[in-house]
């Protein structure tokens, strides 16, 4: 029996009037404007986006006061900006290679090793103005490490009294009314970066009135 093909006729070619030519405009414009929404944030994601502005603003006011300084750090000399400890309670002390208070490193890192992860951060500025600090910045930094095994952050060396003193200092001395007299004179920052309390050289780092002040001020929150 010869094959038989299935025929499928198509349907007559219907003239397009003026009336449908309108409903077909209506659906196109209804689709696109629906897909345009569709790409539209909701007003909960907006409100949650982050400007420019703000974050800048954000960033401000989390660095105020005594912080809001950049120092070289001592191992590169690459700057840094003291913005990164706000919120933490903040030890800063002038240093020295070849001074009979010398051995306070050892007390130094073994408070930041016992607190730094309740907030404490120890900052050392290696200074000869005793006179006690000829080194260059890689020697200071192999000396600390080598002798002390320190780990806290230290700094370039630098100028801590008089006119020549960095701004860091001059703000300390400001707030406490005492510069440092000697080498390892110590200033605990609280952590709104606005309270300062000083202690001189005299006062080691484990001593008891010391590490009560550290406490004291890692308690608050």
């Amino acid at each position: 029996m010869p094959t038989q093909t299935a025929v499928h006729e198509s349907e007559p070619n219907m003239p397009v009037t003026p009336l449908k030519q309108l409903a077909l405009l209506a659906s196109l414009s209804f689709t696109l404007v629906s897909g345009a929404a569709d790409l539209k944030p909701s007003p909960a994601a907006a409100n949650n986006r982050p400007t420019n502005a703000a974050t800048a603003a954000g960033a401000s006011t989390a660095c105020q006061g005594l912080l809001q300084q950049n120092f070289l750090r001592l191992q590169d000399e690459k700057p840094q900006s003291l913005c990164q400890y706000s919120g933490k309670v903040v030890v800063v002390v002038n240093t020295a290679s070849f001074c009979g208070f010398t051995s306070q490193y050892e007390g130094l890192e073994a408070l930041y090793a016992k607190y730094r992860d309740k907030g404490l951060v120890v900052l050392g500025f290696p200074s000869n103005d005793f006179s006690q600090e000829t080194g260059s910045n890689k020697e200071i930094a192999d000396f600390c490490e080598n002798t002390f095994g320190v780990k806290f952050p230290m700094f370039a060396k630098t100028s801590v009294t008089g006119k020549d003193a960095n701004p860091l200092f001059k703000q300390l001395a400001a707030k406490t009314g005492t510069s440092p007299r000697w080498n390892f004179y110590k200033y605990v920052i609280a952590r709104d970066g606005q309270s300062v309390v000083s202690f001189n050289s005299m006062a080691d780092p484990k001593s008891g009135s010391f590490v009560r002040e550290v406490e004291k001020q890692l308690a608050v929150r």
